[in-house]
């Protein structure tokens, strides 16, 4: 029976995707469920697999072609389970891994660093690539391809590189989707908002303390780390009930006051970041937050987070200290009005009560729209924030 193999239904907001690669050739056997396709939209990447065992016997859109919803990318002839059984058994055998078995985070770092695969070994089940393998082969690569500076001489008053014959290295690579997106929506934020940010510190001691005397009773009775974003998350909804202003959003001429908390927190994906969101933070406890984190920081790394999981969130979290930041301007995530930024804990010379001692100090930073939002609200905002989690026996008893 022959199929036609098309594109999904793309989610409302999104009119189009491009095909990514092709992860089958016409008329290789296939097995029902595999990956035939990565499609990627501004979001995420979207795998279609096979409706049934066969094999492809035309295709109609090449790698990196724009395609919508319904279009049909390809003709798929059905066969019987037993003329393909032995193939299943072939895959389990395979001591490396087939582009359709890599995860579409995978398939895409690959494309896009023109990797071999069959040079890397895999230490997934069955052989198979993980993300970690990957990360492990362009380190080594990276270091066996590292280049001396070129050798200069003077010559009549005019520098001669020694090198020069040399075609020096270079590669072209199409940005993605998703940073296509980014840089887009960067600009949009610049342009359509006056964005302004306001600073200020948190002695993080009391926040310290009640993590390291939890954590592992926390870890053992709910199977996931007790961090520092649920206490900042926490802390922020609360904030944001005193002021709901920063939980508004610009429509037009229309100011947009949302009753609910849906709270994005920036993840870092090898894509590039993106935001998925809590929804319903205040209806949440600790542990209920650290475990969605998780989960979306293993989905956005496997390259599996759901589109609905990127859309609607009324403010955001961002930890740049996790990577070592001390201070940054974070900017914001439209239609959303304000973002808070964390930053690195450092230890700081600080007065109390006529006294210097040494704190724990974090740095944090409030970027909002001037547009929406005035001055004394963000600051009090801010000030509300770090109430909250210098005093955080409050959060932990809803007080």
């Amino acid at each position: 029976m022959i199929i036609q193999i098309k594109v999904p239904t793309l989610p409302e907001s999104i009119s189009d995707a491009t095909l990514i690669s092709w992860q089958k050739e016409i008329g290789a056997p296939i097995i029902k469920g595999e990956s035939l396709i990565d499609l990627e939209t501004d979001k995420v990447v979207m795998e279609v697999p096979a409706p049934e065992s066969g094999h492809l016997t035309h295709i109609f859109k090449e790698n990196g072609a724009t395609v919508t919803s319904g279009e049909i990318l390809a003709t798929f002839e059905s066969i019987t389970h037993t003329e393909i059984s032995n193939t299943i058994e072939a895959n389990k055998k395979h001591e490396y891994s087939k582009p359709s078995e890599l995860s579409p985070a995978i398939r895409r770092i690959v494309l896009e660093k023109q990797l071999n695969i069959k040079q890397i070994k895999g230490t997934g089940k069955h052989g198979h690539l993980t993300m970690q393998d990957i990360q492990n082969h362009l380190k080594k690569d990276d270091h066996r391809t590292e280049t001396k500076t070129p050798i200069t001489t003077r010559l009549n008053n005019d520098e001669v590189s020694a090198n020069s014959h040399e075609t020096r290295p270079q590669k072209r690579v199409a940005m993605s989707r998703l940073r296509a997106k980014i840089a887009e929506r960067l600009l949009q934020t610049q342009q359509h908002s006056a964005t302004l940010t306001t600073f200020n510190e948190i002695n993080m001691a009391s926040v310290i303390a009640i993590r390291n005397e939890y954590k592992s009773h926390f870890q053992d009775q709910y199977g996931v780390k007790l961090g520092f974003m649920s206490f900042f998350i926490k802390a922020a909804t609360e904030a944001l009930k005193q002021y709901p202003i920063i939980n508004a959003s610009v429509d037009n001429n229309d100011i947009i006051y949302h009753g609910f908390y849906d709270i994005g927190v920036a993840v870092s994906s090898p894509r590039g970041l993106i935001v998925p969101v809590l929804r319903d933070t205040d209806q949440l406890n600790f542990a209920q937050i650290e475990k969605e984190i998780a989960t979306f920081a293993q989905q956005a790394n496997d390259g599996t987070i759901a589109y609905e999981d990127l859309i609607g969130g009324t403010f955001t979290v961002t930890n740049g200290g996790t990577y070592g930041s001390l201070l940054s301007t974070p900017l914001l995530n439209p239609p959303q009005s304000a973002i808070l930024g964390m930053h690195t804990i450092k230890e700081q010379a600080v007065i109390e009560k006529g006294e210097i001692v040494i704190r724990p100090m974090m740095n944090v930073a409030l970027s909002y729209n001037h547009c929406l939002i005035d001055g004394r609200d963000a600051v009090l905002f801010l000030k509300a924030i770090i109430a909250n989690l210098e005093t955080p026996e409050k959060l932990l008893l809803n007080l």
